[in-house]
């Protein structure tokens, strides 16, 4: 199904027909968006929805890391929140104003520059803030959940409302926001801290990340939620899965919750080694394993 409706829809930012989506994705693989739509602000984002016909499907675009986009492409809009969204601020003691296109290591290294401790660990997430708040994303102890306050969002109507912690039903790597809609702002509120020691605890983690991951490579960073009790990578490990390969795509050596483009793999070859690794630990251990990178669009 196409929307050819879409692009009669007067915006301040860019709209484009067919782009392509593999050179803004981590996996570098993928088919084109049939419209890509990149706001001006959040007044463009705003009228833009409440102009879009409903059947319109319409998804967020961060940094493209924890994604798949298949080799169909996807129908309708992709809206991508481009520099107008990755304003970081402080806004009061230990608080910062975080535009939803900010990346976590300019959130975490603004926090630095103000003395605001315990928002480090964003600066080990490839992604962007609309993406972790979404997905309550954390690393190295900590979440999402630990640091946000509130945050705005526009929803698929075209409307903002501003939801504060409590509403947003937190659990491992998920929340309670629906399809559709996009946080184009979040408060986080962190502690205390010397700027020394908060760059001093970024370099550990980056330093830890560099030694363990394969961020050199075409990724999607972690490709499974950890189970209860356990460590998805150590599942896939035990399966035997280390260096298997679908085409060109492959599970990590280096760490085997990531699966790699080694070079020209398709999407669907990255999938369906997902899916094969999925297998095989249910073979092994028992465990069904969840994705955690999000797969859109058509085969």
């Amino acid at each position: 199904m196409s929307f050819p409706e879409v692009g009669q829809i007067k915006v301040a930012g860019k709209l484009t027909a067919n782009a392509p989506l593999a050179p803004l994705v981590w996996f570098k693989s993928g088919g084109c968006a049939e419209w890509l739509f990149e706001p001006k602000d959040t007044a463009d984002l705003c009228q833009f929805l409440e102009q879009l016909p409903p059947p319109v499907p319409v998804m967020a675009l961060g940094l493209g890391s924890n994604l798949i986009v298949r080799d169909g492409g996807v129908a309708g809009v992709v809206v991508r929140l481009g520099k107008a969204f990755a304003q970081v601020r402080k806004v009061e003691d230990l608080t910062l104003e975080c535009g939803g296109g900010a990346s976590g290591i300019l959130v975490s290294s603004t926090a630095r520059d103000h003395g605001i401790a315990g928002l480090e660990f964003l600066r080990s997430i490839p992604g962007t803030v609309g993406g972790f708040v979404r997905m309550n994303g954390g690393a190295y102890g900590r979440e999402v959940k630990d640091i946000l306050i509130d945050c705005d969002v526009v929803i698929r109507s075209g409307e903002i409302a501003t939801l504060p912690l409590s509403e947003l039903g937190y659990t491992y790597r998920h929340s309670d926001l629906v399809d559709g809609c996009f946080v184009v702002a979040a408060r986080f509120r962190g502690v205390a801290g010397e700027p020394a020691a908060i760059q001093a605890e970024m370099d550990r983690i980056s330093a830890s990340r560099e030694a363990s991951q394969p961020l050199r490579s075409k990724t999607g960073g972690s490709t499974f939620k950890n189970p209860d009790g356990g460590k998805a990578w150590e599942l896939v490990d035990k399966a035997g899965c280390r260096g298997l390969t679908i085409g060109g795509a492959q599970v990590s050596e280096k760490h085997t919750n990531f699966l790699i483009n080694t070079g020209e793999a398709t999407s669907a070859e990255i999938e369906a080694l997902g899916e094969e690794v999925r297998r095989r630990v249910k073979e092994q251990s028992g465990v069904e394993l969840e994705w955690e990178i999000k797969r859109v669009g058509k085969p």
